[in-house]
């Protein structure tokens, strides 16, 4: 069928020109230098100590910080080449750490691989009986209970090694006595961990504000490791400071030759695990391609992204890695950088592999303490913590669902806070439908149309002024639109002048997403950026002007087509009409 071809073949059968493969190559290279410590610190993150110890005893090679690697090339890879967006970067996220690491814990990594292995065949089936297109319909209190609580946990997991306390056992899976034992020995903290711990996160911060183009991480990590190196703080060489090569030896300068990792007598037992790990990653993956679209003003194919998604998960558990999906950060850095098409997610994971066949032994220097920093910055930026608590303004059953999910991931196994947060979300959805949208609307979203048919009114055919960008929304708009577009202004180095949101396929918006529609308005003006709407439908615009937001945005700033509002926006910048 049409839809499950992969957007690699459709950008091929359309051809590429010199520009378009030196942009793709250019931000492959780009996205490749910012997965390689996120790749290595997602590993670490994932399996507990004792479970790497095992692996040590029985296959040296086979390091956390190696399976992070291999599950960004082998899963990056295929997810850009089978996958249904133009523009996904995928690979271990966050958002998989809390789970991973519960499974190695108490199945090991067999258990691990073997539930890997059946995620990505869930995922698959989960595309093939059309389930991509109702993803999107997930209310963003459930989505955001879920990552602000895993943000939570992953930071507490990031506590020891950025401290460099040391004591017996490993560190507990729950959350309360992970902290009652870190709080019983913080007395142990090492100096000299803790100094290039909080170097590194400074260099990161700082860079993030005067240069948010350079790829803070990889500075972090150069910087401490030639520190830790010059002045002998390394724990193999007599210091105190713990590095990748102090603790599992370095990485492999190969991909390893792959197995089939089937334990048959765990399936009936890691099906609810394997079932949340397929769960969050059809959610991670279409939330990061659905903000592609927005940027791009392309449309992903949803279900052909969640069977490339499985085949990704199912290859990167054969070749000893964990749960891979669309990154959300890579993929705008991606955007920003250049790329047009897969084969930037493709160059994406040979930058990776190059790395471990060139310069793996320079691995074994990396700091603990500074992939801890890493991961710091990450759980900040996956609380969204502004987004938390301006939920708190929305209607009550939003307030009661956010908490609920946000609880359970924290306090209980996140297996049961998913499966709350799907009934949830199944019960807000079928409320705000009823409430909001009608039935033809919601049908075209579930048919899940291929991008490729004939757009008259298409961004590409038009001349975009300088100074002005262009986002354009697929679907009803609700609360996690708009917070995802407030997220796209903070990828600008320099904010644009004008700010175009297309609404020609937004048929409803509720009261919740007036709400951030106004938030959106407001983040904007207070940045000097002017915005202008265009294709307002009938049911938007009422809903508008009965809340007031047409005299805020302002008449002369809402239009029905494209063309008139790119006009205003040369207007407003000065520039000539085409």
């Amino acid at each position: 069928m049409k839809k499950y071809i992969p957007k690699s073949i459709v950008c091929l059968r359309e051809g590429y020109d010199r520009s378009t493969v030196l942009g793709d190559v250019s931000a492959g290279l780009t996205v490749g230098i910012i997965a390689l410590p996120l790749a290595m610190a997602f590993g670490i993150a994932s399996i507990p100590d004792s479970v790497a110890a095992d692996l040590a005893s029985r296959l040296p090679w086979l390091t956390p910080p190696a399976m992070g690697l291999f599950t960004a090339v082998v899963g990056g890879f295929l997810i850009s080449a089978l996958g249904g967006s133009r523009v996904q970067i995928g690979g271990p996220t966050g958002a998989f750490i809390v789970i991973v690491y519960d499974i190695a814990a108490r199945h090991g990594y067999e258990g691990l691989a073997t539930a890997t292995l059946m995620a990505g065949v869930i995922v698959i089936l989960m595309g093939v009986a059309g389930f991509g297109a109702m993803i999107k319909f997930i209310p963003y209190p459930v989505t955001t209970g879920f990552t602000a609580g895993i943000a939570i946990i992953i930071a507490s997991s990031q506590v020891k090694d950025f401290l460099g306390l040391s004591f017996e056992g490993g560190v507990p899976a729950e959350f309360v006595e992970k902290w009652k034992v870190f709080i019983e020995h913080w007395r142990t903290f090492d100096g000299r961990t803790l100094g290039v711990g909080l170097g590194s996160l400074g260099v990161m911060i700082v860079l993030r504000r005067v240069a948010p183009r350079v790829p803070g991480a990889i500075v972090a990590v150069v910087l401490a490791s030639a520190t830790v190196y010059v002045a002998g703080f390394d724990k193999s060489s007599g210091g105190t400071v713990e590095t990748i090569g102090s603790r599992f030896g370095g990485v492999p300068r190969s991909l390893p030759t792959p197995h089939m990792p089937i334990s048959l007598g765990l399936v009936k037992e890691l099906l609810p695990d394997a079932t949340t790990i397929a769960i969050l990653c059809a959610i991670e993956s279409l939330l990061s391609a659905v903000v592609a679209d927005g940027m791009t003003g392309r449309r992903h194919k949803a279900d052909c992204e969640l069977v490339g998604q499985g085949v990704a998960n199912i290859a990167s558990a054969c070749f000893w890695g964990i749960p891979a999906t669309g990154a959300i950060a890579r993929t705008v850095a991606n955007i920003k950088s250049g790329g047009q098409s897969p084969l930037a997610g493709m160059i994406h994971a040979v930058t990776l592999l190059v790395f471990m066949l060139a310069a793996a032994p320079l691995a074994k220097l990396i700091p603990l303490s500074t992939l801890a920093a890493v991961l710091l910055v990450v759980a900040y930026n996956m609380s969204e913590k502004d987004h938390f608590i301006s939920l708190f303004r929305a209607p009550v059953s939003d307030v009661v669902v956010l908490l609920t999910t946000f609880g359970l991931t924290i306090f209980t196994d996140l297996t049961v806070a998913v499966g709350v947060g799907v009934v949830l979300a199944a019960l807000l959805f079928m409320k705000r439908m009823a409430a909001v949208s009608n039935v033809s609307s919601i049908s075209r979203e579930l048919a899940d149309d291929d991008e490729e048919a004939p757009d008259p009114m298409s961004i590409a055919l038009r001349q975009v002024p300088p100074e002005v960008e262009v986002f354009e929304i697929n679907g009803p708009f609700f609360f996690g639109v708009a917070d995802r577009l407030k997220d796209t202004l903070n990828q600008y180095e320099r904010p644009p002048k004008v700010f175009i949101l297309r609404m020609r396929r937004v048929n409803a918006i509720d009261a919740t997403g007036l709400h951030a529609l106004e938030e959106f308005w407001i983040k904007c003006r207070r940045q000097g950026i002017t915005l202008v709407l265009s294709g307002v439908h009938a049911q938007p615009l009422f809903a508008m002007v009965k809340a007031g937001l047409d005299r805020k945005i302002g008449e002369p700033n809402m239009f029905d087509e494209i063309d008139g509002a790119l006009n205003r926006a040369r207007q407003i910048i000065g520039h000539p009409p085409p």
